[in-house]
């Protein structure tokens, strides 16, 4: 399960990089204090590492701005933009043996560019670095705290609700480059009741109803997630952080202006934290299976469309 959800962290952020366009989006999450544990490989059960618990705190950031954008009979668009990004996480750990990491930055920028190819299929492509560290202090960050990335995804347009889509994304997150499978799922239905599946940006997944002009309730599944590159006892190392979240997410927009209010109250369901060795081997290992137990779960954002 661990070596699953950094995988999925690594994809998520390749793909983040492109951003949504057109849109700034502020957000700060809270993660309640719960125990750390240890699932064992096979059928074992988990087992609680000593008095260690932790909370945590993420704030997040981004905004997509498009440099040009040219629409087709099939009011799809041939489009170039940049991205930026970054998010800080505070992390809460109290009865630790070990030192843990108590802090992550990571900051990205990214060029995307997205074409259609004919009336079934579209391209999006992206290149970009960013910069993930366990501390705030810029004077610090080497080169060995920077992380380059690309990508190639065709996507199929099944239907007007359905981008079923696959390719390629490149990174250097264990030091040399390295090639990944990409996936890209867009479903959504739309009406009063919609339903919206994504794995572009992380993943989401969620079922809403629009009340009226500025109210939507939905009930969403998320999974995020932040990642530290560093050196301990003089290894090159990766600390991952992800979360899958789950709960009611009310949505309010704030007259014509295209700002919305969002937030979410719900459970943290999942939240794995360790260090794993920055090779192929460390990152999918099944002896590294630590994680946070459930606790609550809420967060609040703003967005801005143009």
């Amino acid at each position: 399960m661990k070596s699953i959800s950094l995988f999925l962290a690594v994809i998520a952020i390749l793909l983040g990089l492109e951003m949504k366009a057109q849109e700034v989006s502020l957000k700060a999450e809270y993660i309640g204090n719960s125990g750390y544990y240890y699932l064992p490989p096979g059928e074992k059960p988990k087992e609680k590492i000593g008095d260690g618990k932790g909370s945590a705190m993420v704030y997040q950031g981004s905004v997509g701005i498009p440099l040009s954008v040219k629409l087709n009979e099939n009011n799809r668009p041939t489009a170039w933009g940049v991205g930026f990004g970054g998010s800080y996480v505070s992390l809460n750990n109290k009865g630790f043996e070990d030192n843990m990491v108590s802090e992550i930055m990571n900051l990205q920028v990214g060029i995307y560019h997205l074409r259609p190819l004919n009336d079934k299929w579209s391209m999006k492509a992206s290149l970009g670095m960013g910069v993930f560290t366990p501390f705030t202090d810029l004077s610090k960050i080497s080169f060995k705290n920077v992380l380059g990335s690309g990508g190639v995804v065709f996507i199929r347009h099944i239907n007007p609700n359905l981008d079923i889509g696959g390719g390629v994304a490149l990174n250097s997150s264990l030091g040399y480059p390295m090639v990944f499978p990409a996936v890209y799922v867009k479903w959504k239905l739309d009406g009063k009741f919609d339903i919206n599946v994504e794995l572009v940006e992380g993943l989401e997944i969620s079922a809403g109803y629009d009340f009226n002009d500025r109210f939507k309730l939905s009930y969403a599944f998320e999974m995020n997630g932040q990642v530290a590159l560093l050196e301990k006892d003089g290894k090159d190392m990766i600390f991952s952080h992800q979360y899958i979240v789950t709960g009611f997410r009310p949505e309010l927009k704030l007259g014509e202006s295209g700002l919305s209010l969002t937030g979410m109250a719900g459970l943290n369901l999942y939240r794995p934290a360790s260090y794993s060795n920055r090779t192929l081997k460390g990152v999918f290992a099944s002896d590294n299976d630590y994680y946070f137990n459930v606790s609550p779960y809420a967060s609040v954002g703003l967005k801005k469309k143009f």
